[in-house]
């Protein structure tokens, strides 16, 4: 009863380039995360300051924000190829500046900055009438 072990070749995955994309980056008073995607908003690499080794209140600095963007872009590049993007800025916390200027720091061709941050319309549900 000799099993035939049979192995098979294994074929190399195909390396993807995406040399053009977009680079979302929310930035809130807690933390900040950096998220790297094709054209078409298919994510490729994303990091945050909390995955960066900051916790509590120091993932909301500016300096936080820098580090992760930091980690993704390095990635982007040596994964993907990654050279030129669109970013597009949610939130209004401390990293929206030292995010993008670390981008430029990668040598990321940054095409465009467009802030996407939600703006209230309606507002909130008025308290009820007071009964004297």
């Amino acid at each position: 009863m000799a099993e035939a072990i049979t192995t098979t070749a294994k074929k190399k995955k195909a390396r993807r380039t995406v040399a053009q994309g977009q680079v979302h980056i929310l930035a809130t008073f807690n933390n900040t995360i950096v998220t790297f995607t094709d054209p078409h908003g298919n994510g490729l690499v994303a990091s945050s300051a909390g995955a960066c080794g900051f916790r509590g209140s120091k993932k909301g600095t500016a300096y936080a924000a820098q580090v992760a963007a930091d980690k993704a872009a390095t990635a982007a590049k040596q994964q993907f190829g990654f050279t030129k993007a669109d970013v597009f800025v949610k939130g209004v916390g401390l990293g929206r500046d030292s995010a993008i200027r670390s981008l430029t720091a990668h040598d990321i061709a940054v095409e465009s900055i467009t802030d996407v941050t939600g703006l209230p319309h309606g507002g909130v549900r008025p308290r009820k009438a007071r009964r004297v």
